[in-house]
């Protein structure tokens, strides 16, 4: 994992009624935006807006194949996460990470702390979530690094 490298995760993810409202249901959000559709005509989105948290999460399941998938230890932690515009039923999801910063654990020999910014997009190319994450991976062993 290279300083600066930008990974597109693809195929995107096409959010339905169906994902919105089942997240939603299943974290006991009774937010009216995300499950009251005669509500949410009156707000000024006319329309439910698809859960952020479901947004966030699936921006980073998107980034797994590519990422992390054998690699990971543990997720460390978010520090900046910001949902710029709404995303809808019907709308696509895509994600891109970033790779902004990196480096050898200090207390876990073969482990290393890789920060990723990912961000996720409609199918407009409009920005709809930016999350800065952190994670512990497993370092190559310097005799595979080469």
């Amino acid at each position: 994992m290279e300083l600066g490298t930008i990974y597109e995760h693809r195929p995107g993810r096409t959010i339905s009624e169906a994902d919105n409202t089942l997240f939603t249901t299943q974290t006991m959000n009774t937010q009216a935006l995300h499950l009251d559709a005669a509500y949410s005509e009156s707000t000024p989105f006319g329309q439910r807006l698809v859960n952020s948290m479901f947004t966030v999460s699936t921006v980073v399941g998107l980034s797994v194949a590519q990422l992390t998938q054998g690699t990971i230890v543990a997720n460390l932690g978010f520090s900046e996460v910001s949902f710029p515009k709404p995303l809808f039923h019907g709308d696509t999801l895509y994600a891109e990470t970033v790779i902004s910063d990196k480096r050898e654990s200090k207390s876990r020999p073969g482990e290393g702390i890789v920060t990723f910014t990912h961000t996720g997009r409609n199918q407009h190319g409009d920005v709809v979530a930016i999350a800065v994450r952190k994670t512990l991976v497993r370092m190559q062993p310097p005799e595979e690094a080469s």
